[in-house]
This record gives C-alpha cells, sequence and structure tokens, in this order.
C-alpha cells in the first residue's frame, strides 16, 4: 500500500510538471490542443510504477485536458460532444498504454531474470565441474542458493559439519533435529530478533544435506511469502541438482578425498619405514669405500662406489616424496631467520658435491649480497633440487655455472646449464607435479618432483621460481629470487662488544 501511494504521489507531480511545461508552449508558441502531452506521464508510470499509478495519472491527464485544453477553458464543463468523444478516446487510449507499459515492463524483468539464472547456473555448474573435494561442491551449492533466495545461506553437508560454526549456537539445535529426522523443516530463533529457516535442501536426496537460511525480522504475510520463495528456489536448486547428478559427484569427490589421504599416508608411512635400513645401507658403503683393505682393489673401489650413489640416489627419492606429502597436506611452514646467501649456495653444492662431480662447476657469487630472512634448510633443498636437474639432463664434462647476485628488492640465485634445454610446450607445463617432458623421460629417470617441490619451498619462504630457455639442447637456467626483508637486520656481535 505504501509502495502506490508513493507511486502515485510521483505520477501526480508529472502530470503536474505536464501541466506547467504544456502552458508554457501554449503562453509562447500558441499551441492550444496539448492533451496529447498527458500521455507520455501515463507512459512513465506504466512502465515504472504500475496500472495503478497509470490509471491515476490518466485520469488526472483526462480532468486536466478538459479544464485547460477544452472549451470551455478552465471550466470542467464540456461544450460539445465531440469534446467528450475525445476525452473518453483519450481515456481508452491512456488505459491502453498503460497497460502496454507494464506488460512490456513485466516481460522485460522476466527477461532478465531468466537471463541472470541462466548465468547462474553456467557458473554454478562451471564450479561443479572444476570441484576437486565435497568442501568445493558444498560451497557452489551454499553460493547457488544464496543467489537464488538474496539472503544469507549456509549449507551443511550431510557428511561433514564444520559449517554449523557459521551458524548461532541457538539454530545447531535445531539443526541436530533436522538431522535426525524430526520434521523436514524446522523455524528458530537465534536469540537476537532474526528467524532462521533449517530444511534439507532436497527430501529424496540426503547427501544433499541441510540448509538454514538467515529470514531476518520479517513476520506475518512477509514470512509466509519469503518462506514461499525460498522453497520454490530450493525446488528448483534440488531439481538442478539432480539433473547435474550432483549427488554422484559428491560421492566420487569424497573418494577422490579418501584415496589423496591413503595415499599420502601410505607414502609417509614406506618412506619414514625405508628411511633406517637406508641409513644403515648408505653408512656401510661409505666406511667401505674409505677402507685400506679396499684402497688397492679397484673392482672393490668401484662396486662400494656404485652401492653408496645408488643407495644416496634412493635417499633423495624418499626424501623427495616425503616433502611431496609435506606439501600436499599444506603443511610447509619455514623457520625463518636471517641468513648469507652465500651460505646457501656453498651448502647447497656440497651436499651435490658426488652427483656434480662429472660437470666444471663455476660459482658466480657477488661478494655484496645482502642477507635474507628465510629458511636456510627450505632453500637449500630447493637449491639441490636444481642443482640436481642441472646434473641429470646435462652431457658428462659441460658445464654448470652457479650464480648469485642482488637484482633491486631481491636477491636471484640461478643456475645455468648446457644441457636438454626446453620446448615451448615443456617451459609452459614445466614446474607441474610429476611432469616430465617425453625427451627427458627417454634421458634419464626421475619422479618429475624436483621443480615442483623446489617451487613449493620457495613460495613459502615468499619467493619465486623462474625457468628460462632458448629450446631444446641450448641449456636451461633457472633462478630463484628470495625477497629482501624490509626489517632491520640484527647486527653481529663481536668479542670485544
Amino acid at each position: 500500500m505504501q509502495r502506490e501511494l508513493r507511486g502515485i504521489g510521483i505520477v501526480l507531480l508529472w502530470v503536474a510538471a505536464t501541466t506547467v511545461f504544456a502552458m508554457l508552449l501554449r503562453h509562447y508558441l500558441g499551441i492550444l490542443r496539448g492533451a496529447v502531452l498527458y500521455l507520455i506521464p501515463v507512459m512513465f508510470a506504466g512502465y515504472r510504477l504500475g496500472v495503478l499509478p497509470a490509471l491515476v495519472a490518466a485520469i488526472a491527464g483526462v480532468i486536466l485536458s478538459g479544464y485547460f485544453f477544452f472549451s470551455q477553458f478552465y471550466t470542467f464543463q464540456v461544450a460539445s460532444p465531440q469534446e467528450a468523444l475525445n476525452l473518453v478516446l483519450y481515456m481508452f487510449v491512456a488505459v491502453v498504454f498503460s497497460h502496454l507499459a507494464s506488460s512490456a515492463k513485466k516481460h522485460t524483468e522476466i527477461a532478465r531474470q531468466r537471463e541472470q539464472q541462466m548465468s547462474d547456473l553456467y557458473a554454478f555448474s562451471r564450479r561443479l565441474a572444476m570441484a576437486s573435494d565435497t568442501a568445493d561442491i558444498f560451497v557452489a551449492i551454499q553460493n547457488h542458493l544464496a543467489n537464488l533466495v538474496q539472503r544469507k545461506v549456509v549449507l551443511l553437508g550431510a557428511a561433514d559439519a564444520g559449517n554449523a560454526t557459521d551458524v548461532p549456537e541457538s539454530v545447531r539445535a535445531g539443526v541436530s533435529h533436522v538431522e535426525s529426522d524430526e520434521g523436514l523443516e524446522r523455524t528458530v530463533d537465534d536469540g537476537k530478533g532474526d528467524i532462521w529457516l533449517i530444511r534439507r535442501v532436497s527430501p529424496k536426496t540426503p547427501d544433499f544435506g541441510l540448509v538454514a537460511v538467515d529470514l531476518g525480522t520479517v513476520s506475518g504475510k512477509a514470512l509466509a511469502d519469503m518462506r514461499q520463495r525460498i522453497d520454490d528456489a530450493l525446488s528448483d536448486a534440488a531439481a538442478t541438482l539432480e539433473r547435474l547428478d550432483v549427488a554422484r559427484a559428491i560421492n566420487e569427490a569424497k573418494m577422490r578425498s579418501e584415496t589423496e589421504l591413503l595415499r599420502e599416508a601410505l607414502i609417509g608411512s614406506v618412506s619414514h619405514e625405508l628411511r633406517t635400513p637406508l641409513a644403515s645401507i648408505l653408512g656401510a658403503a661409505t666406511i667401505l669405500s674409505n677402507a685400506p683393505a679396499l684402497a688397492h682393489d679397484k673392482r672393490l673401489q668401484a662396486l662400494t662406489g656404485l652401492v653408496r650413489d645408488e643407495a644416496e640416489r634412493l635417499n633423495n627419492d624418499i626424501q623427495n616424496l616425503l616433502d611431496a606429502t609435506t606439501i600436499s597436506r599444506q603443511q610447509v611452514r619455514p623457520q625463518l631467520q636471517w641468513v648469507e646467501p652465500v651460505d646457501i649456495v656453498n651448502a647447497a653444492v656440497e651436499h651435490r658435491r658426488r652427483r656434480l662431480a662429472g660437470h666444471p662447476v663455476k660459482l658466480d657469487l657477488d661478494s655484496n649480497l645482502p642477507i635474507v630472512r628465510a629458511d636456510p634448510a627450505q632453500v637449500e633443498q630447493a637449491l639441490v633440487q636444481i642443482l640436481d636437474n642441472a646434473a641429470k639432463y646435462s652431457a658428462d664434462g659441460s658445464p654448470i655455472r652457479v650464480a648469485a647476485r642482488p637484482n633491486g628488492h631481491s636477491v636471484v640465485l640461478s643456475v645455468h646449464d648446457s644441457g636438454a634445454g626446453l620446448t615451448a610446450e615443456e617451459r609452459r607445463q614445466i614446474g607441474g607435479r610429476f611432469f616430465r617432458g617425453p625427451r627427458h623421460a627417454a634421458i634419464t629417470s626421475g619422479s618429475g618432483l624436483g621443480l615442483w617441490i623446489a617451487n613449493a619451498f620457495i613460495k613459502a619462504n615468499g619467493g619465486t621460481v623462474e625457468v628460462e630457455s632458448e629450446g631444446a639442447e641450448c641449456g636451461t637456467t633457472v633462478s630463484i629470487h628470495l625477497p629482501i626483508s624490509t626489517e632491520a637486520a640484527p647486527l653481529e656481535t663481536t668479542i670485544d662488544d
């Protein structure tokens, strides 16, 4: 009612403005027939405000037309039947105009709503297609329902009540009641004056979970209308979910998540179990290789060296699996400290001394490098992976250059080799988990985890990894960019101090 009264008031102002405009035309231009101008507020009222304000504009236009533009002028008397017929025809045209304008608005709004619904449904379908686990699917469903009902919506998965923390404590009890099949829906007061509606998304498919909708402070007919709109929206959403077979997608996402957890647990367990005997083998091989009794037997020296090298390689592969498991679980937590970049480079080169024995290594280290705030173990492990790749994919005897230099607000540690290089397609995919190009797979064995692990460790320390290559067989340059911290580095304390 308030909206209709406000609309009537607005159209009366429009009619008054039209009258003023018509009188100005009559006074300055001598135009005596301005009744047709009153169709303009009728048309605008029908399109913007509805039928009732348009009818009021039509009636006001008829009255003012008879008063100002039909003789007798400035009276409400109609001088001839023709003028009465003109007023009736004007009224008829005004009513038709208002109806057409109102219908045009309704059709425009329906078309806009359908376009928005199709856009939301398309975005919803894309999010479902890209979802990798149940959490992503539930977030997509929640956002889709929120767009439909234009209220705060919290979706509670049937097997995951983690989102229950987003609803007030008093509402959680209602969620428990609905979950235990005590009615399909329930209305709960959250204690702050707001009303929450709790119900299943689909009575037929429990996998879609429950939905809690904040209805606000509405009551009476407004509450009933809103609940009806929510019911309609959820019915449409449930039908959409059934049509898109989301229940199967949820189950598949659960299976993928559980399989991933099992795989990571298995890798972690097996890796830890292998480390103990491998350490014994590596230690024994090191002692044998240095034993005086074998010093003059080149064949045994070669065998013990082979055992040691293969044990080290296996140890590195196990370490890569452990690092990959840590990264997959998002448990990379760097222990930041002030460290000299040159110390990291020297430690990494020394760690890979045996691996780099067949390559002349040139160190190009700037003497004025600033210290950086990073986890030295993680940065060293990343640089070790890069050095290992440089030696692995380069021919014996080819040089490897290791450089460290300042570059604006960062320190760059780079490794350049003259090996297999990268094609454009390989450069686009390099760094992906388990990625190995066909050319590289043919050259040497590997897991495809080295650069992926290095990139994860450097990102955890706030840096970036860049890979450059001019093409196949043209060598590769891998650079680590470590940011220079804006914090003041601690001053070294001497013995005199």
